[in-house]
């Protein structure tokens, strides 16, 4: 087995390689979504530097208790010789105690015009706000129980498998180790990196699209 580095968007990612065959899709990811198309991890034709980095909404809980935030760091490929999908998240960031207490959230991806109410879900914690009952967006139940969003263009599910914590002596770049330092001083404790294997993936269907 070899090893491979990978620096994303800010979080250095360790990726375990070895020269079996890409692991099988898992079968509740093949499950039906209204107005979408269930499709494999390797089948995914979105670039991930650019879907990421225009910010994207990890959601978790359930549909009378979830809540949802927008990210914009993150990647997916293959851990421990299964799809992945990986995110850095502050300590103190209230979907992560969902995420913790589900152990399953979704990523939604979305076209440019949905921009605004994208970033609706950063703009202020759910925990001391009702950000979850302002938002515009149509909130739709995976067959697995997650949540996630209609308008997305593309959806992931994911169930945790790995939440570890960094320390700025894991940074070796002067900007990024600031970064970690000042996420600590707001949360009181080192941001979480999250890795889910990915049970789902969702590719909205063309006749949906032009709805």
């Amino acid at each position: 087995m070899k090893k491979t580095l990978l620096s994303f968007i800010g979080a250095t990612i360790v990726v375990a390689c070895n020269n079996s065959s890409a692991p099988e899709m898992p079968e509740t990811a093949l499950s039906q979504l209204d107005g979408f198309v269930a499709i494999a991890p390797s089948d995914i034709t979105e670039s991930p530097f650019r879907r990421i980095g225009d910010a994207f909404l990890i959601t978790a809980g359930v549909d009378a208790d979830y809540n949802t935030m927008t990210a914009s760091w993150g990647s997916w490929g293959i851990f421990f010789n299964e799809p992945t999908t990986t995110c850095l998240l502050r300590a103190n960031r209230y979907t992560l105690e969902y995420i913790r207490r589900t152990k399953t959230y979704t990523l939604a991806f979305f076209d440019e015009q949905y921009r605004e109410q994208v970033m609706h879900f950063g703009l202020i914690s759910g925990r001391n706000s009702d950000k979850m009952k302002t938002h515009q967006l149509t909130v739709l139940t995976t067959p697995a129980g997650n949540i996630a969003y209609r308008e997305a263009s593309l959806i992931i599910e994911c169930e945790l498998i790995q939440l570890t914590t960094v320390h700025p002596d894991d940074f070796f770049r002067a900007d990024d180790k600031a970064f970690i330092v000042g996420g600590y001083e707001e949360a009181k404790d080192y941001h979480k990196l999250v890795t889910g294997k990915i049970t789902g993936v969702w590719a909205k269907a063309p006749s949906a699209a032009t709805r």
